[in-house]
């Protein structure tokens, strides 16, 4: 019978009154603190919230926003290659193969008229057949017709189509969590375009835009997928902290490297159209940004241990900070080497340039393009290490307040006799 009554108070489905009481104290403790922080975030993001972003893009800055420049589609009729000899673009002394393809225009004021369109040898190499949907640039001329040019490949079809497979996979396996977190990856789009991208476009502070957009997405989405638990609070609390890390480390970071944000073409055309923009915000922003998703599944993982282990045996808070972080310490080996591995994944193109700099890779690191890629991924790793034993302790804490001061009841003596 001790034995029995050492298992009722151990058992995570059998609870004495006087647990559930110490269990709801616990999460009163924890929805204390995390109730001023929704609070900040929320009140944050209502009074920086971009009020007309418009008014801080120059006006007509693109080519398509000329008068009359429309972007039709186009099918390809048929492809005939030929020597990029002479044309833009191309590379002297360097033998390869572009190609003159005849598009007939599908939309517009030319629809039906087939008109020929040049591309370049990376274009023609993509697989350029007659069927292929292309967009074009038209550029209208003082006789009424129009001037084509290549704008780009229309990808609806391929994109739709994997959103589709994406999103059919994870409701078919995960079910209603993974149904709610493709819910809370909609509310992380929607901030992001519609708060913070334009609010950096206005000018607004990198580190406020960045923490607190980055803020409002995690309750939001740990919430969502998660339920609202202790557990899912003692995440969300390590989140925020891993948060705060990666945006100190990152202001740090961008000044004392001298980052500037000026690494491609693309990042002078932010400059030329938004010129309230200042591109070093960009790269502190995308610091915080970018440990989001990793961050989020370091401290929910944890959480989770700590609760699994204090469930499956008796243990002081002591033993279950030790066995947790035991877990963590694993969960985070293979996560630095994850997000490495991603970053160079997502940026193989510009770690190329390596090979064809011929330089040293320490001097060819220190550059601005490769600088801006480490110092993110690592800043990011900085923040998501030191949140693990945050959440762990957090998450003994909490259990061990819901349990009376221990992390599992100690069985009386008559138990082991």
């Amino acid at each position: 019978m001790p034995h029995s009554h050492g298992h009722t108070h151990g058992s995570p489905t059998e609870m004495s009154p006087e647990m559930r009481d110490r269990q709801r104290r616990a999460l009163r403790i924890m929805v204390m603190i995390v109730i001023p922080l929704a609070i900040w975030t929320l009140a944050a993001l209502v009074v920086t919230w971009p009020k007309n972003a418009r008014d801080h893009i120059v006006a007509d800055s693109s080519a398509w926003a000329v008068p009359g420049v429309t972007m039709p589609v186009g099918t390809v009729v048929s492809v005939e290659p030929q020597s990029c000899d002479g044309m833009p673009g191309s590379i002297p002394d360097v033998e390869s193969t572009c190609a003159t393809a005849q598009v007939r225009v599908d939309e517009g004021v030319d629809a039906g008229r087939v008109v020929p369109i040049l591309l370049t040898a990376p274009q023609y190499a993509s697989g350029v057949d007659p069927g292929t949907k292309i967009k074009m640039v038209r550029t209208p001329l003082e006789d009424g017709t129009g001037d084509f040019q290549f704008s780009d490949f229309e990808r609806s079809v391929p994109l739709i189509f994997f959103l589709v497979v994406f999103v059919v996979a994870v409701v078919a396996i995960a079910r209603f969590r993974g149904f709610m977190s493709l819910v809370g990856l909609g509310f992380a789009a929607v901030v992001m375009t519609q708060y913070m991208f334009p609010a950096l476009v206005s000018g607004s502070d990198p580190v406020l835009v960045g923490l607190v957009g980055s803020s409002a997405i995690m309750f939001v989405v740990l919430y969502t997928a998660h339920g609202f638990s202790a557990r899912t609070t003692t995440a969300l609390l390590g989140t925020l902290f891993g948060l705060g890390v990666a945006a100190a480390l990152g202001v740090v970071a961008t000044r004392w490297a001298h980052l500037v944000g000026v690494t491609a073409e693309d990042d002078y055309i932010l400059v030329g159209n938004a010129p309230d923009l200042n591109l070093t915000s960009v790269v502190i922003c995308g610091i915080i940004v970018a440990g989001l998703g990793v961050l989020n599944d370091v401290t929910i993982t944890q959480a989770s241990a700590v609760w699994e282990l204090a469930s499956s045996g008796r243990r002081t808070a002591r033993e279950l900070y030790t066995s947790a972080m035991r877990i963590g310490r694993d969960h985070i080996a293979s996560t630095v080497y994850t997000i490495a591995f991603a970053t160079a994944g997502a940026s193989l193109s510009t770690l190329l340039l390596i090979a064809v700099y011929q330089r040293g890779i320490w001097e060819v690191l220190q550059t601005e393009l490769f600088a801006t890629e480490v110092l993110r991924t690592v800043v990011g790793s900085i923040g998501l290490v030191l949140a693990m034993p945050l959440t762990t302790a957090v998450g003994v804490a909490a259990v061990a307040l819901g349990r009376g001061g221990s992390a599992t009841p100690k069985p009386e003596p008559a138990a082991d006799s």
